[in-house]
């Protein structure tokens, strides 16, 4: 039987900080980034560019 590898990188959720339920999916690298992720992006159901921040899939 073949070795089975590690997954090297996971799905994470960026949501709203505005609280409209928006959200973006992101692939992020496992092994390297430890930090959480916060990125400022457009949010259209606001019409503008809010704080989005990470959280884990369901």
């Amino acid at each position: 039987m073949g070795d089975k590898k590690k997954k090297t990188f996971m799905f994470i959720r960026l949501v709203s900080a505005a609280g409209t339920g928006f959200f973006y999916v992101k692939r992020k690298s496992a092994k390297k980034v430890a930090e959480k992720l916060e990125f400022r992006k457009y949010d259209p159901r606001v019409n503008r560019h809010v704080l989005f921040t990470e959280q884990k899939m369901k």
